[in-house]
Formats: structure tokens, sequence, C-alpha cells
């Protein structure tokens, strides 16, 4: 995952601030509503990070169905 150098202001279930991820080098940012466990940005930075994604069996209604988990930061900026 690519990590964008600035959090954004976003709704979720209510006003937050949000991550900007993009799957590929090349492709745009897209707000990321989630969180990354063990992963903690600092603002200012871009990361490229590996991450594991596992399903989420009967998560809450407000809550994602997948579980975001830091395997490796592979770089920052």
């Amino acid at each position: 995952m690519w990590i964008g150098p600035e959090l954004v202001e976003c709704e979720g279930v209510a006003p937050m601030m949000c991550l900007q991820v993009a799957y590929a080098e090349d492709n745009e940012y897209e707000l990321f509503y989630d969180q990354i466990a063990g992963f903690e940005p600092v603002e200012g930075t871009s990361y490229v990070i590996d991450v594991n994604i596992t399903e989420v069996e009967n998560p809450p209604a407000d809550a994602s169905s997948l579980e975001y988990t830091l395997v490796e930061i592979v770089e920052e900026n």
C-alpha cells in the first residue's frame, strides 16, 4: 500500500481523519477509513507498506469486514 503524507478530514460514522492510500504506485489516492494495526504514521511522511488483510467474521454493523495489520514498512520518505 502507498500511504500519502497527509491525513485528511473525512466522514465515517462521525467526522474523523483518514489516511490517503493507493493500492498501486500509479493509482490515485483514495480515502482509507480503517485502521492499520501496528502502523503509526507520522504526518508529512509518505510510506510504502506491506499489510496483511484478513476477513473479520461477524463484524459490527458500523465496522469493516476487513482487518489490516502492518507486516513491514518497505519505504518511508
